[in-house]
């Protein structure tokens, strides 16, 4: 077992990771998913307390995962001295989520825990454990309902953490991603009812990477054909407008057509509002 001491300034945030640190510590070996993103990265710092080189620390390689995603989970988890392995997933096998309805999440999640169920047999742990935090189950999250289905146990969620904890404990344990914008797959760029091809998820990135590049932090570039539509933070929208020329050159030149700016600014799973019921 680490002996990192444990941290947290205020008295739910400590509650919160001592509860997480005693659940993992009891079931000797785990699996920990780790995407690279604030949330998953905590999880893995906490097993990595209760359980040492016990926990394993896996983040899986698809198409849908940004290199950018890639290299930030490789160096947090060598800074870390955690023990990381990468595996291969093959959601893009799957016809349900090439089809994109909206139950993609489900599928795509579904080949993951597959996956790391085998691993999990392979070496004899006792649980696979995702970073599904009390956010998640505010908006349309068909993940969720897989991690169910397979037995995944949501560790963070399941002690009441939150965004706003996250961040918190994340910073005070020294995580280089404390402050990482929130992120999710590439296939959530496209809208739902078209396909999922990797030709389109390369534009998505090398969109993406263009916004990057130009030093916002917070954004999105959703694709809709040959039109980009890019999400910023509202109060970026001033500067994008500004360097609007350049950016739209530099996405074209990706293979879009048309580059448009969405006026409401940045907002995570946008796409939903399409969904029935949803606004």
């Amino acid at each position: 077992m680490s002996e990192q001491p444990l941290y947290g300034t205020g008295s739910a945030p400590n509650v919160a990771t001592r509860a997480v640190i005693d659940r993992l510590a009891d079931l000797d070996r785990v699996v920990v998913g780790f995407s690279g993103g604030v949330d998953s990265a905590l999880l893995a710092d906490l097993a990595f307390q209760a359980l040492g080189d016990e926990a394993l620390i896996v983040t899986a390689v698809s198409p849908a995962l940004s290199d950018e995603a890639l290299v930030t989970a490789r160096k947090t988890a060598a800074d870390r001295g955690w023990m990381h392995q990468e595996i291969h997933t093959f959601e893009m096998n799957r016809p349900e989520y090439v089809r994109n309805s909206p139950d993609r999440c489900f599928h795509c999640r579904s080949e993951l825990f597959e996956r790391l169920e085998i691993l999990r047999a392979e070496t004899g742990v006792s649980a696979i454990a995702v970073g599904t935090i009390l956010d998640d189950f505010g908006d349309h999250r068909p993940g969720i309902q897989a991690a169910k289905e397979k037995g995944v146990i949501t560790p963070l969620a399941d002690v009441g953490f939150n965004k706003i904890m996250v961040r918190e404990v994340a910073r005070e344990r020294g995580l280089d991603v404390a402050d990482r914008p929130s992120d999710a797959c590439l296939a959530s760029r496209i809208p739902y009812g078209v396909p999922v091809t990797i030709k389109t998820l390369d534009m998505i990135e090398a969109a993406e990477d263009v916004i990057r590049q130009f030093g916002f932090a917070t954004f999105r570039v959703r694709h809709h054909g040959k039109c980009a539509r890019i999400e910023v933070s509202v109060d970026e929208l001033p500067r994008l407008l500004e360097l609007r020329s350049d950016v739209s050159q530099a996405i074209k030149a990706v293979g879009y057509s048309w580059v448009s700016l969405d006026l409401d600014g940045f907002r995570s799973g946008s796409a939903n509002e399409a969904l029935p019921g949803e606004s």
